[in-house]
């Protein structure tokens, strides 16, 4: 059988974390930066964790992560 292929999308926007979840980064920071505070651009850098009513289907698209 062959190796099963990731999609490659999903591999560049999500990392495994050590306790088996997903973190993802956010949006609404790629442009239009000038009307948005320095606070909320700030919040944006953090990462955050998938949902876990998502996280299977992230399981699915990356089956070697």
């Amino acid at each position: 059988m062959p190796k099963m292929k990731s999609k490659r999308g999903a591999s560049k926007r999500f990392k495994r974390t050590a306790s088996g979840g997903f973190k993802r980064g956010q949006g609404f920071r790629s442009h239009i930066l000038t009307k948005k505070s320095t606070k909320r651009k700030r919040q944006l850098r953090s990462p955050l964790s998938v949902h876990e009513s998502n996280t299977d289907a992230v399981k699915r698209m990356l089956p070697y992560s």
